[in-house]
């Protein structure tokens, strides 16, 4: 007959527990739908509108969780006093339960806060999601130290002493993230790149998309991505180009190659034809003055070409070139502008045409830069002179054929 009440009531019990149980899941049910159903419409209609961000987050779910893991904490040894390894063995689940629902609640505001700062201006120049998975990560790193408590048996305190012998291996296994964030930190205080940045580093070049704690995104200009270790930032060179667009201005730094044969003094039947281009009639007026009074008063014998000043078709090109880009509305005549010669090479001279675009994005940057290039190529003959390039087998075959 004791046999019998034994197993009566040990019966009993396991019934208590799983109406225990079926309960706690049920209420977790309603919890959860009330939530989702009456707290989330009224978030959805409130003016303040970051409260949205919290929303899609999981967070009903998890508070709703919170309730039968505290009834089960509560009730398991009133329900079944007699079976204490089993009471022992569902009351460490419902604190496993309680410890990682708390820690998922913790992300889910971390989530939700990150992305609420995502949508100021602010977190362009200063990009938190570093920070932001630090703190995940801490999350994550006390809850399986208290997971692992509940499990052996232990408080925090015998465990974090137990960790001091594992710090190297800890180290180790966290040195990315630990850099990560070392070289987060760095980036964000010394400003040294943002999202929406132009970099260039190694094969990456484009623009910064991400900025986490272990990589930074780069997407390149043919929409590949590159990921680029974020400690490496620091530690390895990189061009940001973030200058060049505040500038208001982008450079524009290309020769041309005159075929030296063609550089000479001008005629005065040179001059005359070159009077009549806009740009540089003033300016070859001016000079041309200039050079007379210079070689009257120096008592130059004009009749040979060495002796004295004379203008040149290189010289009267450079400046009409000048005057072109100086009435150019596209550039940016705020920063420097020149036309300038270089060491000549055995190709002839390099006329470098140096000044900055006033558009920074790359479309209108190469429209610009080529409607430029375009008409010097057209307009340089009418200045006598010829752009260089390597004959071609054509050109070969027809020079024997005309002698």
């Amino acid at each position: 007959m004791r046999l019998d009440a034994e197993l009566a009531s040990d019966l009993a019990q396991g019934i208590g527990i799983i109406t225990l149980l079926a309960v706690s899941f049920l209420l977790f049910l309603i919890v959860k739908q009330l939530l989702k159903k009456y707290v989330g419409k009224l978030i959805r209609k409130s003016k303040f509108k970051y409260d949205d961000y919290f929303l899609g987050k999981k967070l009903e779910k998890r508070i709703a969780f919170l309730i039968p893991v505290y009834m089960i904490q509560g009730l398991i040894y009133a329900v079944a006093p007699d079976l204490d390894m089993l009471d022992a063995f569902i009351f460490a689940l419902a604190r496993i339960g309680e410890i990682t629902t708390f820690t998922g609640i913790v992300i889910s505001i971390t989530d939700s806060v990150s992305e609420i700062y995502n949508s100021f201006d602010v977190s362009k120049n200063k990009p938190m999601k570093g920070f932001m998975q630090v703190a995940k990560i801490f999350a994550i790193m006390i809850c399986i130290l208290l997971v692992i408590g509940v499990i052996i048996n232990k408080n925090m305190s015998d465990i974090m002493m137990g960790l001091g012998a594992l710090s190297a291996v800890m180290m180790l296994v966290f040195k990315d993230p630990i850099l990560g964030f070392v070289g987060g930190i760095q980036l964000t205080t010394n400003d040294m790149v943002r999202i929406g940045d132009w970099i260039v580093k190694g094969s990456a070049d484009g623009t910064v998309i991400d900025i986490g704690l272990t990589t930074v995104k780069v997407q390149n200009w043919d929409n590949t991505i590159s990921t680029i270790p974020t400690y490496s930032m620091i530690t390895d060179p990189f061009v940001n180009w973030r200058g060049m667009n505040e500038s208001g201005g982008r450079r524009i730094s290309r020769s041309i190659i005159i075929d030296l044969d063609t550089i000479k003094f001008c005629t005065p039947e040179m001059l005359e034809r070159y009077k009549h281009f806009q740009l540089v009639k003033d300016y070859i007026v001016k000079t041309e003055a200039e050079i007379e009074e210079y070689n009257k008063s120096n008592h130059i014998d004009t009749t040979s070409l060495v002796n004295g000043r004379r203008q040149t078709n290189i010289g009267i090109f450079r400046a009409y070139l000048t005057a072109y880009l100086k009435q150019n509305k596209e550039l940016n005549h705020n920063l420097t502008l020149l036309v300038r010669q270089k060491d000549p090479t055995e190709f002839g001279v390099p006329l470098q045409i140096y000044c900055f675009s006033s558009k920074t994005d790359l479309l209108s940057y190469e429209a610009i830069q080529n409607d430029i290039f375009d008409h010097i190529y057209a307009v340089i003959n009418q200045f006598d002179l010829k752009v260089y390039q390597r004959p071609s087998s054509y050109s070969i075959n027809m020079m024997h054929a005309n002698n």
